[in-house]
């Protein structure tokens, strides 16, 4: 179980909080506790990213349905999904705008200090890892290679002399309120602090090489189709940067043999025949923790489900699983021999071979209402 804190908490609202209520709760504390304001705080600066990974969730009409739908196991970087473990990169270039303004270094009148270099970035990478029900019941962990972009060991760099290694270039401008200070990304290095040195055999203009390398992904019980990992630093190199993410969407095959996936239930057609139905019978079916006998009592009429509890997928967002629900099929031969055709045309009148259905028997409709109840 997760020990981070509840993203509504953090920003003070309920889980009812409209967009502009999140918004303008996550603006109030990125003022109280952005580091031009609290400089060597790292508490403040802790809580500045805090508020900026809720921010990030609860902005998001998808993220902020699978969070709370599963908690922070939906959005958990060291094995979860979503954007989990952000830095002070990630807040200022995706939150830039929140004030209004073109990034957090003028912070509307609290950034009097001199902007700190942003290490340069590489991209992301995006792959795609499929997955069968047993994947999903156990938990899997995947050997993935990947094709990303390295900085070379034969390639060397040097401070860039147009930004001086800060990465950005500051412009001031004179204005009727006075000097106005404003810093841009760097043009000669692209924000890195560096430009090429010596450019080592087989690299692009950035002095990175591509190369193939295996990574191993660690996929949880319990996940979803359409899910997405992220794995930290495993996306292409940047010059004297940090490397990307790899972000990994997950994609299930949502049947497996003869069961079929709802959620954390699974559901199993189960076909017996007349016999079997009047005098009951013991089967053996194909489960995803293996194989489980079922008995079949007597009498039983098609249509029936069996609820298997726990015998489903687990949750990913807490402990247990979900049922195995075994639909009861009465398969009706479609060729009778003579002696099989007398029996039942001997029968056909029998008070006891008349449909007789009880209260407790309920009709397909119910069941189908309480599947879904």
């Amino acid at each position: 179980m997760s020990n981070k804190k509840d993203y509504y908490e953090i920003l003070g609202i309920d889980k009812n909080a409209l967009a502009a209520e999140i918004k303008k709760a996550y603006r109030k504390m990125a003022v109280k506790y952005h580091p031009d304001k609290n400089p060597g705080d790292d508490q403040a600066e802790q809580m500045f990213k805090e508020a900026a990974e809720a921010y990030e969730v609860l902005s998001n009409p998808d993220k902020k349905a699978k969070y709370d739908r599963f908690g922070h196991a939906a959005f958990d970087g060291s094995g979860g999904f979503g954007g989990g473990g952000m830095d002070m990169d990630d807040i200022f270039s995706q939150f830039g705008d929140i004030f209004g303004g073109g990034g957090f270094g003028g912070f509307g009148g609290f950034g009097g200090g001199q902007s700190q270099r942003r290490s340069a970035r590489g991209g992301n990478l995006r792959i795609r890892v499929k997955l069968n029900l047993q994947d999903v019941a156990n938990g899997v962990e995947k050997k993935i290679k990947v094709s990303r972009k390295k900085q070379a060991p034969d390639t060397t760099y040097k401070t860039c002399s147009t930004c001086r290694g800060t990465g950005q270039v500051t412009r001031v401008t004179n204005t009727i309120l006075g000097q106005m200070q404003t810093a841009s990304t760097c043009g000669a290095c692209q924000g890195s602090g560096k430009l090429i040195d010596k450019k080592g055999k087989g690299t692009d203009a950035h002095g990175l090489k591509m190369e193939e390398e295996t990574v191993s992904i660690k996929i949880p019980a319990g996940v979803e189709d359409g899910m997405q990992m992220k794995v930290s630093g495993k996306g292409n190199e940047a010059p004297g940067g940090v490397a990307g993410d790899l972000i990994v969407l997950i994609e299930v095959d949502e049947q497996s043999g003869d069961l079929q996936r709802d959620g954390e239930n699974l559901h199993y057609d189960l076909y017996i025949n007349f016999s079997e139905a009047a005098l009951g019978a013991t089967k053996e079916i194909n489960a995803v923790s293996g194989k489980v006998r079922i008995k079949i009592e007597p009498g039983v009429q098609s249509g029936k489900i069996l609820r298997l509890r726990g015998k489903g997928l687990p949750r990913l967002n807490s402990y247990g699983s979900g049922d195995l629900l075994v639909h009861v099929n009465v398969w009706t031969p479609q060729e009778l021999s003579k002696e099989q055709r007398h029996f039942f045309e001997k029968n056909l009148n029998d008070t006891n071979m008349q449909p007789n259905p009880q209260k407790s028997d309920k009709s397909f409709f119910e069941k189908v209402k309480d599947m879904f109840s």
